[in-house]
């Protein structure tokens, strides 16, 4: 047989040859030595916020604020009632007073041309409350103008007053007016008229007694405008008119 016919009879199929194909694993290693490398997941940092130190002062502040506006308050309110208590309970008045005589003891120019002036007062102090006394303290004044100058000034004494309680009191008052040649024939022309304007003004400081409790001193102001028929010396002088208003102040 001849080499074309052997050839034939064993054809050379190229497709039932087995293609080479490159190994998964490498040479000289088992299967189980196979490792698979996996990345590390990705985490993504996120930054921290900064603690703000300063807002729990902030607030520890303002809680303060709240707590001391909301004291102040209640307070005030204790205190408002305390004040419409007692004021129900005692029903204070102011204490009034009343200008009985007035007598002028001196009224001269003096050499200098000043004017001297001394006059002797009795007033009626009166304490109108049922249940309040009156400490008249130390530094109570009274005095006598006309139109705005001071003539003469007295003081006041030392002294309780009880309740509902009429005290009368009797007050020498002196003074000195520089220049008062012009101001005495002021007076000796408005004498003729028969009517002569004055203000008696009263500064009588005060404590105040509820029960067995002395409050803080406070000030009774007072002024009286009178008007007298005549100034001279030596003379009882007839009161025409008088108008007292008085006030309290702390």
């Amino acid at each position: 047989m001849s080499d074309h016919q052997r050839q034939r009879i064993h054809p050379m199929n190229v497709e039932t040859q087995p293609h080479h194909r490159t190994p998964l694993v490498p040479p000289g290693s088992s299967r189980s030595e196979k490792v698979i490398h996996v990345p590390p997941p990705i985490v993504h940092q996120h930054a921290t916020p900064a603690i703000n130190s300063s807002k729990p002062k902030r607030n520890c502040f303002c809680k303060c604020i709240c707590w001391t506006l909301t004291l102040l308050f209640l307070l005030l309110i204790i205190l408002a009632a305390t004040v419409g208590a007692l004021y129900l309970v005692f029903k204070p008045k102011l204490p009034n007073y009343s200008v009985d005589t007035l007598r002028i003891s001196d009224l001269r120019l003096n050499f200098d041309l000043s004017l001297y002036a001394k006059f002797d007062v009795k007033i009626t102090a009166t304490n109108p409350n049922k249940k309040i006394g009156i400490y008249y303290e130390k530094g109570g004044k009274l005095s006598v103008f006309y139109t705005n100058t001071k003539l003469c000034e007295g003081s006041l004494p030392e002294f309780y007053q009880g309740h509902q309680n009429k005290t009368v009191l009797n007050v020498s008052l002196t003074g000195q007016v520089q220049s008062g040649s012009t101001l005495m024939a002021a007076l000796q022309q408005q004498q003729q008229t028969g009517r002569i304007p004055l203000d008696l003004d009263i500064h009588a400081p005060v404590a105040i007694k509820l029960g067995r409790l002395k409050l803080k001193k406070v000030k009774v102001l007072g002024q009286c405008q009178l008007v007298v028929d005549s100034l001279s010396s030596n003379n009882l002088v007839s009161i025409k008119a008088s108008n007292c208003n008085f006030k309290m102040k702390l």
